[in-house]
């Protein structure tokens, strides 16, 4: 039986986020490039991927989304340096980007307020039993993670922290 991973090349598991990925806007001036990310070990049956990025710390009573792609193919085990782009077109084709809490149908970086304590991000993989979420290209973060959630096979996460002076 293989072991489910995710990795990125660009964050370490349990380490720091580097300052390019932060948000540009809200009073960060990072790059808001999203990270090479890479896995493997999916489970037998997968038929697509989703992908998400969540700062579970944010002062919101439920969290931030900064990143949320479905649809990702089978065949799929790793998105390139600025796959969040807006438009997706370093996304493989099918995949789609739902809408972050910025707002937008893209990566959203790090941007925890200054002075808090720095933020956990978690970036999960889950591999789920159907080619497609019967779900709108609209739809929310929140009606998204409940489909993904009723498909999932099975899920890698890595966590790292990111903080504000």
């Amino acid at each position: 039986m293989s072991t489910f991973t995710l990795t990125s090349p660009d964050i370490p598991s349990g380490g720091t986020v580097p300052q390019h990925f932060e948000f540009d806007g809200f009073g960060c001036s990072g790059r808001n490039e999203s990270p090479a990310l890479q896995w493997s070990g999916a489970p037998e049956g997968s038929k697509s991927f989703a992908l998400t990025v969540y700062d579970p710390d944010a002062p919101t009573g439920s969290g931030w989304w900064h990143w949320f792609v479905v649809d990702l193919p089978a065949d799929t085990t790793a998105l390139a340096p600025n796959a969040g782009a807006k438009g997706g077109a370093q996304l493989p084709q099918g995949a789609r980007q739902i809408r972050n809490d910025y707002g937008a149908m893209a990566w959203g970086g790090m941007c925890p307020p200054p002075g808090d304590k720095p933020h956990r991000y978690i970036f999960t993989v889950h591999a789920l039993s159907v080619p497609r979420l019967d779900i709108p290209d609209d739809a929310t973060a929140a009606l998204a993670g409940f489909m993904v959630n009723a498909h999932s096979l099975a899920k890698a996460s890595f966590t790292a922290t990111y903080g504000r002076a």
